[in-house]
């Protein structure tokens, strides 16, 4: 597609934070807008009742990091402007947090269980303090494990 002159890329994801994200590459830039599908340096909302989930989330990101590189400027739903490292860190909190919570869920725990177990606790520091806590995005996640 053309914007103002200048070619841009719209990518559609497979269900994330919602059922209906996008990205938009502006290539003369080196310029990568993810939306929501990235809060840089935050615990994410994911809205399962627009379609989206955790497994989708990573996904998003997955693509997010191979369509970057470390010249890419990249700009989240929420937070600061950032790097291909910095949403690759993000990834690795996702990922953990998941299989950390999938795990306990297949022990039988409940959803409460599992927020007392604190499966987010080395990342709550980084990511907890913005809107979604370590307890709801816990919650968040049991729901798509």
């Amino acid at each position: 597609m053309t914007f103002n002159g200048e070619d841009i890329q719209m990518l559609h994801y497979p269900p994330a934070h919602t059922d209906s994200d996008i990205s938009v590459y502006f290539p003369k830039e080196d310029v990568l807008h993810v939306a929501d599908t990235w809060w840089n340096g935050h615990y994410p909302f994911i809205d399962y009742n627009t379609g989206g989930n955790i497994k989708g989330m990573i996904h998003a990101t997955d693509r997010n990091i191979k369509n970057s590189s470390d010249k890419t400027i990249i700009i989240p739903g929420h937070g600061p402007i950032g790097s291909r490292t910095q949403l690759i860190d993000y990834r690795g909190m996702l990922s953990t947090i998941y299989d950390a919570v999938k795990k306990l869920k297949l022990q039988g725990k409940s959803m409460e269980e599992v927020v007392k177990a604190k499966p987010t606790s080395k990342f709550d520091g980084k990511f907890g303090t913005f809107i979604i806590d370590p307890a709801f995005f816990t919650r968040l996640v049991y729901k798509g494990a």
